[in-house]
C-alpha cells in the first residue's frame, strides 16, 4: 500500500518555545509544483507575543559577560555543524543543490564562529578614550540599543539569517526575525538548533509568514528600538521609512552577497549599537599621597 505523505509542520519559535499561529492559519510553498511543508502565518498577536519575550530577555542578555556570550554563539555553531545533514537536505526540497547547500551550511558555521571571536574585542576596536579639556577622564562606550527586527533575506535559507542575528546579538540585543517566505524551512529548523544551544529563550525569535502583511505592525510598533531590512524592495523601503518615525526607530537596509567575506565585518555590531560616553572626575594627588 502506497503511503499518505505527511509533510512537517514547521512552527514558530517564541520565548524558547514553539507555539502555532494563534490564528491558526498556515501556507504551504511549493516548489516544482510540490509543497514541501506546513508554515505558520504568523499574526500580528504573534509578532506582539514576540516583542514580549524579546523585551523581557534583552537586559538579563546585555549584562552577560562578552566572554559568556562568546561561549555561546560558539556552542550555536557547534550544534548547527552536527545537524549539517538536515539544513542540507531541507536546502534542496527549496529548489538548490547539493553542492551550494553545503558550502551555505559551512559559511554559516564560519560566521557564527567569527562572531564568537568578536564578542570580547569589538568594544576595544569602537570604544575610546576623549580628549577633554578639563580635569576629567571622558570614555565613550557601545551599548545595546534593545530589541530588533529583522526581515531577513528573501532569497537565503539560512545564511543570510544566521549573518544578521549573530552580530545583532553578540552586541547584547535581542531579536525578532522574520524568515524567507519562499524558503523558511531552515529558519525554523535553526531555531531548533538555538533551543538545544545554551541560549536563553526570547534572545532570539523567529517568525514565519508574509511580510507585507506584518510591516505595518513591525514598523509602527512603539517598544522596538531597530529595524534591519534585508532586500531592495523600494516601496517596503519607503514604507518601513515613513511609518517607523512615531518612536524613531534606527533602519538600517542591506541588500548583500552574504557569502562574501565582507558581509561578516564588526560595523554590522555597531549597527545596532549606542554611544554611552562617562565623565570622569581626575583625582589629583598631592605631595603626601593623599587626593585632593
Amino acid at each position: 500500500m502506497e503511503r499518505l505523505e505527511i509533510l512537517k509542520t514547521y512552527k514558530m519559535y517564541i520565548g524558547g518555545k514553539f507555539p502555532r499561529t494563534e490564528s491558526g492559519r498556515f501556507y504551504a510553498p511549493e516548489v516544482n509544483g510540490k509543497a514541501i511543508g506546513n508554515i505558520c502565518l504568523s499574526s500580528r498577536k504573534d509578532f506582539r507575543n514576540a516583542m514580549v519575550a524579546a523585551r523581557a530577555a534583552q537586559s538579563p542578555w546585555s549584562e552577560r559577560t562578552a566572554y559568556n556570550r562568546s561561549q555561546i554563539l560558539y556552542r550555536i555553531a557547534e550544534m548547527l555543524e552536527t545537524r549539517r545533514a538536515q539544513f542540507v537536505e531541507e536546502m534542496i526540497l527549496q529548489g538548490g543543490t547539493k553542492k551550494a547547500a553545503n558550502k551555505e551550511v559551512d559559511i554559516s558555521v564560519d560566521r557564527l564562529i567569527h562572531y564568537a571571536g568578536w564578542c570580547d574585542k569589538y568594544q576595544q576596536i569602537f570604544s575610546s578614550v576623549n580628549p577633554v579639556a578639563s580635569s576629567h577622564f571622558n570614555f565613550s562606550v557601545l551599548e545595546a540599543m534593545g530589541v530588533v527586527f529583522l526581515f531577513a533575506e528573501e532569497q537565503s535559507s539560512l545564511l543570510g539569517l544566521v549573518s544578521m542575528i549573530a552580530p545583532i546579538v553578540v552586541g547584547g540585543n535581542t531579536v525578532i526575525a522574520l524568515a524567507s517566505e519562499s524558503k523558511p524551512l531552515c529558519a525554523v529548523t535553526f531555531a531548533e538548533v538555538l533551543n538545544s544551544s545554551d541560549l536563553p529563550g526570547g534572545v532570539v525569535n523567529i517568525l514565519t509568514g508574509n511580510r507585507k502583511e506584518l510591516m505595518r505592525h513591525v514598523a509602527m510598533h512603539m517598544d522596538l528600538n531597530a529595524i534591519a531590512y534585508c532586500g531592495s524592495e523600494a516601496k517596503e523601503v519607503k514604507q518601513i521609512q515613513e511609518e517607523s518615525t512615531s518612536n524613531l526607530k534606527r533602519i538600517r537596509l542591506y541588500d548583500k552577497k552574504w557569502s562574501a567575506a565582507v558581509s561578516q565585518d564588526p560595523y554590522l555590531i555597531r549597527d545596532f549599537s549606542e554611544v554611552k560616553t562617562t565623565w570622569h572626575p581626575i583625582e589629583h594627588i598631592g605631595a603626601s599621597g593623599s587626593g585632593y
